[in-house]
């Protein structure tokens, strides 16, 4: 596989084109990385990818894997989640008032599918990283789109009632339930726009964020647990596990049951952390494409 790789990688060194692409969406101005690769754009495989949580597509992860797939022959579209802001780049400020939503991503992963077939694409990969990738699995367990021909999931986030209140409490100092549930009183009477302030919220200490976005992120839903989505996903799933992960704990205990090396795979990387740097990143990438090239 490895002389394979190579020998692609020659083959295409020269031939890559790489802009930003921009689009209009419920009024805001969304935008993604494009890189077009010379005999394989548009009709793919191209990989749509999906950064982790308030992160962007200049994260070193997804430029890195970006890269990695320009050079073995893959295009690919590095999207920026726009976190309700318009044309947004770079890391989420949490000195922003939080106005999104977890499941708002699902939907912008739906705009840019849409605009990959328009140009052509026929065999789309979809690829999450951290929260990024449970975003990607949701989409994929409750869209059954044909141009989706495999779900590739990195370090996907997991989620649990006992979990989410142990992180918030160790994180904060303070019990989660009691500002989840003024927040959700507030959503129930009409008030799902008051700005909680100031607020502890996901990785931002004393923000300021909607009652709606609070709720989003933390009432209980099972589809914010991977590996709840993962049975549910129609095509077939890669997952990929670091052993030295200390952001998603856990990963290869709640995939593995679900791993039948068929329709899902699961693969433990020795020593990788949550952003499988440097050789790991070669190696996710050339896993990869000898799971796309199965034809599933």
């Amino acid at each position: 596989m490895t002389a394979i790789l190579i020998l692609i990688s020659a083959l295409f060194a020269g031939a890559l084109q790489a802009e930003e692409v921009k689009l209009d969406h419920h009024g805001l101005t969304l935008n993604a990385e494009l890189e077009k690769v010379e005999g394989n754009w548009p009709a793919g495989p191209v990989v749509l990818m999906v950064h982790g949580t308030l992160a962007h597509n200049g994260m070193e992860i997804i430029t890195t894997l970006q890269e990695l797939f320009a050079e073995n022959g893959i295009s690919s579209l590095a999207i920026n989640l726009s976190l309700g802001l318009n044309d947004r780049h770079g890391m989420y400020d949490c000195k922003v008032p939080h106005h999104h939503r977890h499941t708002a991503a699902v939907d912008e992963i739906g705009v840019w599918l849409g605009w990959l077939k328009a140009q052509g694409a026929r065999r789309v990969v979809l690829l999450g990283h951290s929260r990024g990738g449970n975003q990607v699995a949701w989409f994929a367990a409750e869209h059954d789109d044909p141009a989706v021909s495999h779900v590739v999931l990195v370090a996907p986030a997991l989620w649990s009632p006992e979990y989410a209140a142990e992180d918030y409490r160790k994180r904060y100092g303070k019990a989660l339930a009691p500002v989840l549930a003024r927040a959700q009183k507030l959503v129930a009477g009409g008030k799902a726009g008051t700005i909680m302030q100031p607020v502890d919220f996901i990785y931002c200490k004393d923000t300021s964020a909607t009652t709606r976005a609070f709720v989003s992120y933390y009432a209980p839903d099972p589809r914010r647990d991977t590996a709840y989505l993962i049975p549910k996903i129609p095509k077939p799933v890669l997952v990929f596990a670091g052993t030295e992960d200390n952001a998603v704990k856990g990963l290869e205990a709640a995939v593995k049951p679900l791993a039948d090396d068929s329709k899902v795979k699961l693969v433990v990387m020795d020593g990788a952390d949550h952003f499988f740097r440097d050789l790991y990143a070669e190696d996710v990438v050339e896993t990869t494409l000898e799971f796309i090239g199965d034809d599933s």
